[in-house]
């Protein structure tokens, strides 16, 4: 390969990468010239802005921008040089190695297509370049259908934020937090509550899978640039649930935790707190810089926890780092999941042991649902459409119950 570009008698060039230096990043080699043949060409970052005013430049289809750490000083430059593209109707997959959430933040919202990690997984540059290439040929954009949610300017709602935790993996946050938003959602059938599902958990987040939602690319564009975040683009990210739920699915890609800031989050919980009276977030288990804003914002903040040794531990730490921090701990309320049953006495005395020995106290005690919570979650339906008879449903339909009356109390009292 040359690094500069072919002749016009070789293959047309559709693609180029633009780098320091291309020979740092081996494998974008390999698998480009796998994916494209002698199709594409190299340019360093200063030459891409000058070949971007030649002619050979209308034929381009995309650009590969590769960076690593060392490249986080020419961040003005790589903006500049997105802009250039993108003013030129070039598609651009950023290819990145230990660079910061901070930078690549900057640079998506700057207008990058794709983003793809170094060293590259099996396959994923081939992937983005399949997507980039589907996004030239697509079709224009349908009118909104009626999954997706129209909200109202300037609406004031004020509604109750309440965030789900899981202290350890598979306790059950996920299946909590869905139902809990479907229970709330039909709480009062005279007058139904509006309710919002987000869910916050960028990697691993399945509550699209619990509901059987498509994960839409409007979540990541709502979420990288959420400055310019208005009702529309805000409801555009939305779908609904049999026309009773609004849901944020996590978006579509596994995404650093720390792509979105603190400001983002606000951002979003905010508009979604102005236009639905009660919002429910399922969180990661992971703490990460912005679970500070949730905590804070949140009205009711559940953890959920099992009765074994894992979770006793990280409902300790978890509870010494939020004191370490001076944050309002005490909103925190315990949920066990699949907690004893009302007659085995010896279990119940161990859940009363672990609640004094941890000086927590247990609020809210869910049974087990067994099978029809597997199974519900496998078929995207709430417990109270496929299994509306499970102690578990029950439980939670009891809980978004008197959540909903302290509600109503606490406004005729306002």
């Amino acid at each position: 390969m040359s690094s500069t570009m072919p002749q016009p008698e070789a293959a047309p060039i559709v693609a180029c990468t633009i780098s320091r230096d291309v020979q740092n990043f081996d494998l974008l080699i390999e698998d480009m010239e796998a994916t494209l043949g002698e199709s594409w060409g190299d340019l360093g970052f200063a030459e891409a802005l000058t070949f971007f005013g030649q002619p050979e430049a209308e034929a381009m289809e995309f650009v590969a921008l590769a960076m690593d750490e060392t490249d986080e000083d020419n961040l003005v430059l790589m903006s500049e040089i997105i802009t250039q593209a993108k003013a030129r109707d070039i598609r651009v997959i950023l290819i990145a190695e230990d660079m910061t959430p901070a930078a690549l933040h900057s640079l998506l919202r700057q207008g990058a297509d794709e983003f793809v990690p170094y060293p590259l997984p099996e396959g994923e540059l081939a992937q983005a370049i399949a997507r980039v290439r589907a996004g030239e040929n697509a079709p224009p954009a349908p009118a909104a259908d009626s999954s997706t949610p129209q909200l109202k300017a300037g609406a004031q709602k004020d509604g109750a934020l309440i965030v789900v935790h899981g202290l350890a993996g598979g306790t059950g946050a996920t299946t909590l937090a869905v139902n809990l938003a479907w229970e709330l959602a039909n709480a009062d059938k005279k007058n139904p509550p509006s309710v919002c599902l987000l869910d916050f958990d960028l990697q691993y987040g399945s509550v699209a899978t619990f509901l059987d939602l498509q994960r839409r690319e409007a979540v990541y564009e709502m979420m990288s640039d959420t400055e310019s975040m208005d009702e529309e683009i805000f409801g555009q990210a939305l779908q609904t649930f049999e026309d009773k739920l609004h849901v944020l699915t996590a978006p579509a890609e596994m995404l650093p935790l720390d792509i979105v800031t603190n400001e983002d989050i606000d951002r979003i919980l905010n508009m979604a707190r102005n236009q639905f009276d009660y919002v429910i977030v399922d969180m990661p288990s992971t703490l990460v810089q912005w679970s500070e804003t949730v905590l804070t914002s949140a009205h009711v903040y559940f953890a959920m926890l099992e009765l074994d040794m894992r979770s006793a531990q990280n409902a300790l730490r978890f509870k010494r780092a939020l004191q370490s921090e001076e944050l309002p701990f005490e909103k925190l309320r315990y949920v066990m999941n699949r907690a004893p049953k009302f007659t085995d006495l010896s279990a119940k005395s161990r859940v009363k042991r672990m609640a004094e020995s941890l000086s927590i106290s247990i609020d809210v005690q869910l049974p087990d649902g067994g099978k029809a919570v597997t199974q519900a979650n496998d078929h995207g339906l709430p417990l109270a459409n496929s299994a509306p008879k499970s102690p578990l449903r029950r439980e939670i339909a009891k809980l978004a119950s008197s959540i909903h009356d302290l509600k109503g109390e606490q406004a005729k009292a306002a």
